[in-house]
């Protein structure tokens, strides 16, 4: 899902995101809720949803599924001037949480081809929102999901052409695994005792 955002893009910088795991969701500026299930409209071990969120020249990511709620952000947070860390490795309400973020510069030739690439992945993309500022078709912010066997990963490309820099971000929620003290077998922690669900949606294929 690709749409135009009703706002001016303001100069902002990669510099200035900050990330952040739980407090609320933000004013948006274009929301996609996504079922966590196979196609066929039967909820997997996660019975939820996931929603991706558009801020402008920031996301939100809120998964509410599973064994309990996880709210992602990646924006200008007031009081936050850090670095977004390279890797974080947490866990939060039942989920092994992993995020990783890198930032690209490009030439303006490669960062325009490079923009035009991302957007066509997420317009013909099932699992994805994209939103680009007027005036430039090379600034925008995009997210592309994937959900797979008691997993939910996503990608994040927030691109800044006045600095010739995209800011790239893997996350992923795993069921957490649990030991089964009687018989020693290894499971995963929420599982609701029903099969498994794989989805048939491809997995984003774009480096990063």
């Amino acid at each position: 899902m690709l749409t135009t955002l009703q706002t001016s893009y303001t100069d902002t910088r990669a510099g200035d995101l900050a990330w952040q795991l739980g407090g609320e969701p933000l004013p948006a500026l274009a929301v996609r809720d996504i079922g966590l299930d196979d196609g066929t409209g039967r909820s997997d071990a996660f019975g939820g949803t996931l929603q991706l969120r558009l801020l402008g020249a920031s996301h939100q990511v809120v998964l509410a599924a599973g064994p309990g709620d996880c709210l992602e952000t990646v924006a200008c947070l007031p009081g936050r001037r850090t670095p977004l860390p390279a890797r974080v490795a947490e866990q939060v309400a039942g989920w092994e949480y992993e995020f990783a973020a890198r930032i690209e510069e490009l030439p303006p030739h490669v960062f325009a081809a490079r923009a035009q690439e991302l957007l066509a992945l997420v317009e013909g993309h099932p699992r994805a929102l994209a939103g680009v500022f007027p005036g430039d078709p090379s600034a925008f912010t995009a997210l592309v999901a994937h959900c797979g066997d008691r997993r939910v990963h996503w990608r994040t490309w927030h691109a800044y052409p006045q600095e010739g820099r995209l800011v790239c971000t893997r996350s992923s929620l795993s069921l957490r695994r649990t030991v089964d003290a009687a018989g020693g077998r290894v499971g995963h922690g929420g599982h609701s005792g029903r099969g498994s669900a794989r989805h048939n949606d491809p997995e984003p294929q774009a480096e990063w």
